[in-house]
């Protein structure tokens, strides 16, 4: 059982996610590229990958949430950083960067981590994800499939679905519960990352910059 002084700190961080964090580092940002690009292997390595690398090969773009951190002491939540890739003429663009929050109200006791990798496969889901803030479960017209043993509500069946979903978690909670998650840019990581303001679109979809430390990332992705 986690001590009260663990689950005040795994509060205090969630609310900073939530709320919005300041402008973070360099390093930060350069440490959820490198989570990210452990995550894919971990994709990789997953018995309930299934289908997915049939549907990699068709997507149009990727978005990479290497930590969602979920805590709880009867009001919950989760949150964390996000990475998206978009397939390119050449391979895959460099990372947008952006943020996952999403709260709820229980019984809840207990912290997960858990990370998660989003299939978008159509140009509106990735038109969506371009917007200021894109929520879960909650745009008409936009299907969503999950993938793994692991999400809450998985499914063999993804034909047709906007966004294919495969998270896996560990921890107190059973699961990772999507519905209702908002995904927002996160304008501040990406000024940092880049060294000048530049929107998602600017990244993946003009590539009006690029950064020689995602290489790594950019050729994990390409491996799969």
């Amino acid at each position: 059982m986690l001590r009260r002084p663990m689950l005040a700190a795994a509060a205090a961080m969630l609310t900073m996610t939530l709320a919005g964090a300041p402008a973070r580092a360099d390093s930060d940002d350069q440490a959820t590229v490198d989570h990210a690009t452990g995550t894919l292997m971990d994709l990789r390595r997953d018995k309930e990958f299934g289908n997915a690398r049939e549907l990699l090969h068709r997507a149009r773009a990727v978005l990479i949430a290497p930590r969602i951190f979920k805590a709880g002491f009867f009001f919950g939540g989760e949150g964390g950083s996000a990475v998206l890739l978009a397939r390119t003429a050449h391979g895959w663009s460099n990372p947008a960067f952006y943020t996952i929050a999403s709260a709820s109200f229980g019984l809840q006791i207990g912290a997960q981590e858990s990370e998660m990798i989003v299939l978008v496969m159509s140009d509106k889901a990735l038109h969506a994800l371009m917007q200021n803030k894109f929520k879960i479960g909650a745009n008409a017209g936009i299907a969503v499939a999950t993938l793994g043993s692991t999400a809450e509500g998985a499914t063999t069946s993804n034909a047709g679905a906007d966004l294919v979903v495969w998270a896996s978690a560990s921890g107190a909670y059973a699961g990772i519960s999507l519905d209702g998650s908002v995904v927002a840019p996160s304008a501040d990581a990406n000024a940092s990352y880049y060294g000048r303001a530049v929107t998602p679109a600017d990244i993946v979809i003009k590539h009006a910059v690029a950064s020689k430390n995602a290489g790594a990332l950019v050729r994990t992705l390409g491996s799969l």
